[in-house]
C-alpha cells in the first residue's frame, strides 16, 4: 500500500508541474505574438478628388501655369486639384490673343503727299538783265502758309498773244523746286535771239504768268499774274523760257 502511493503521488505532482508549464508557455507565445505597439501613421490617407475640384483633407495638386513661350495667349488655367482641362476650339475660353513671335503683318505703305502747285498764294516779279544779252529774270515767291511746288515752266503770253511763249526743254531741273513759304523759284526769259536772227520782232508792255499743274497738261485754276513790263521790251519769235530752277544762277545759264 505504501508503494501504491508513492507512485499516485509521483503521478499527481508530475501532472501538476506538466499543467503550470503549459499555462507559462501559453502565456510567453502570447506575449511575444502580439510585439510592441507599432505607431500610428500620422500621414492621412489620400482619398481620390471629387470632379471638379479639389478633394477635401487630401493631398492638393497645383495646376501648372503659363504655356510654351511664343505660343497663341488667351487659355489660362484649369481644374484645381485634377488635370488641366483643355476648352473647345470654339467654345468659351478658346484663345483670341495674338501669337507672339509670328510673322509682322505690315501696315499698308502710306501715299507720300501731293504737294500742291504754286499760284493760289505767290508774287512774281519780272527783272531785266543785263547779261545774258536780251534776258529778263522770272521770281517766283511762295506768300502762303504751306509748301508749294513751282512744277514744270511758267506759262507765258505777252499782250495778248495767243500762243504760248516755248519752253527750254534742255533747262528742266532734275527734282521739282519745292518752296517753302517765303522760298524763291526762278526763271529766265530769252527775249529775242542776240544774233537777229528772229522774226516779227516788236515792242511789248504785259506779260501774264500762268501756272503748271503736276501733270504739265494746261494750267491751274489760278489766276495768272499780270506784271507790267519796262518800256523799250523787245522779243521776237525767238523767245523761250527755262523750266523753274532753285536758284537765279541756274536759271541765267539758259
Amino acid at each position: 500500500m505504501r508503494t501504491f502511493r508513492t507512485r499516485t503521488t509521483t503521478a499527481a505532482v508530475t501532472a501538476v508541474l506538466a499543467a503550470l508549464s503549459l499555462t507559462a508557455c501559453q502565456n510567453d507565445d502570447a506575449s511575444g505574438a502580439a510585439g510592441p505597439s507599432a505607431p500610428a501613421s500620422s500621414a492621412p490617407a489620400t482619398t481620390a478628388p471629387a470632379p471638379g475640384g479639389s478633394a477635401a483633407g487630401g493631398a492638393t495638386r497645383t495646376p501648372a501655369t503659363g504655356g510654351a513661350t511664343g505660343g497663341a495667349t488667351g487659355t489660362s488655367g484649369g481644374t484645381s486639384g485634377g488635370t488641366t482641362a483643355r476648352p473647345p476650339a470654339d467654345g468659351p475660353g478658346a484663345g483670341k490673343g495674338s501669337t507672339t513671335g509670328g510673322a509682322a503683318t505690315k501696315a499698308p505703305a502710306e501715299a507720300a503727299p501731293v504737294t500742291e502747285p504754286c499760284g493760289a498764294d505767290v508774287k512774281v516779279t519780272y527783272t531785266p538783265v543785263s547779261r545774258p544779252l536780251n534776258h529778263g529774270l522770272l521770281t517766283l515767291t511762295n506768300t502762303g502758309s504751306q509748301p508749294c511746288a513751282a512744277y514744270h515752266a511758267p506759262l507765258l503770253r505777252f499782250d495778248d498773244g495767243q500762243a504760248a511763249t516755248p519752253v527750254n526743254d534742255s533747262s528742266r531741273p532734275q527734282a521739282v523746286v519745292t518752296l517753302s513759304p517765303g522760298a524763291a523759284a526762278y526763271a529766265s526769259i530769252t527775249l529775242a535771239a542776240a544774233d537777229g536772227s528772229g522774226s516779227d520782232g516788236g515792242t511789248v508792255r504785259k506779260l501774264a504768268v500762268h501756272f503748271a499743274p503736276r501733270s504739265g497738261e494746261g494750267s491751274t485754276d489760278a489766276d495768272p499774274a499780270v506784271i507790267a513790263l519796262p518800256s523799250g521790251t523787245y522779243t521776237d519769235t525767238s523767245a523761250t523760257v527755262t523750266h523753274w530752277q532753285s536758284s537765279m544762277d541756274d536759271a541765267l545759264m539758259y
